[in-house]
C-alpha cells in the first residue's frame, strides 16, 4: 500500500510551519487534519456560523486537491469552543451534508487557538 502526504500545514500563526501534514492518503482512505477559520496564518473574524463555513471550506480544498469531495467522507471529529454554538453550528453543517452525512463525533474543548471551531474529517474512495 501506498502512502501520500500533502504537504505540512503552512498555515500556523505568522505563516509558519506546522509539524503535521495537511492530509495522509492510504488504501483509498484520506485523512484530513483538523482545519480551523484560517485564513493566510490568522483566524477570520465572525461568530461560529462564519467559522463554520470558512472551517469547511478550508476542509473542502484540501479534499479537492487530492481529488476527494464532501461526498467521500465517512466520518468528522468536531470540537466546539462554546457547547451554546452547538445548533448554529448543525445548521451550517447540514448545509454542507445533507441528508446523507457522515459519522461523527463533537465535543467540547478549549481550543489551541483562539477560533470556535475544529473539524477533522475523513474521506474514502475504492483505490
Amino acid at each position: 500500500m501506498s502512502i501520500k502526504r500533502y504537504g505540512a500545514d503552512k498555515s500556523g500563526a505568522g505563516g509558519q510551519n506546522l509539524p503535521f501534514a495537511r492530509a495522509v492518503e492510504a488504501g483509498g482512505f484520506l485523512f484530513v487534519s483538523g482545519q480551523v477559520a484560517m485564513e493566510n496564518g490568522e483566524i477570520i473574524n465572525g461568530g461560529i456560523v462564519e467559522q463554520t463555513h470558512k472551517t469547511i471550506a478550508n476542509l473542502v480544498a484540501i479534499l479537492n486537491e487530492a481529488g476527494y469531495g464532501l461526498e467521500h467522507v465517512v466520518r468528522c471529529g468536531v470540537w466546539l469552543d462554546d457547547p451554546r454554538d452547538f445548533w448554529s453550528f448543525n445548521a451550517v453543517y447540514k448545509s454542507y451534508f445533507g441528508d446523507n452525512p457522515p459519522a461523527r463525533a463533537a465535543v467540547q474543548a478549549h481550543m489551541m487557538v483562539d477560533c470556535k471551531v475544529e473539524i477533522e474529517c475523513t474521506a474514502y474512495k475504492a483505490p
